[in-house]
């Protein structure tokens, strides 16, 4: 993958997915790595419904984030 997807559910499929597969510890080090803020992945994906969740390390939907 050169790059994150701009499309909020592919991009939220795919940074679980590399931090699952333990490509990258932390969604920070995913983030530096595609020249990415985390603060700014983390808001886009509010604004579409979906929060990180640090302690399941993924985005979860909001309301499912517990």
């Amino acid at each position: 993958m050169d790059h994150l997807p701009n499309d909020p559910a592919i991009l939220v499929s795919s940074v679980d997915m590399l931090l699952r597969d333990d490509e990258y510890d932390t969604l920070d080090a995913l983030c530096y790595a595609f020249d990415r803020e985390p603060e700014e992945v983390k808001e886009y994906l509010l604004g579409e419904g979906y929060v990180w969740s640090e302690q399941q390390k993924q985005f979860r939907p909001v309301g499912f984030d517990a």
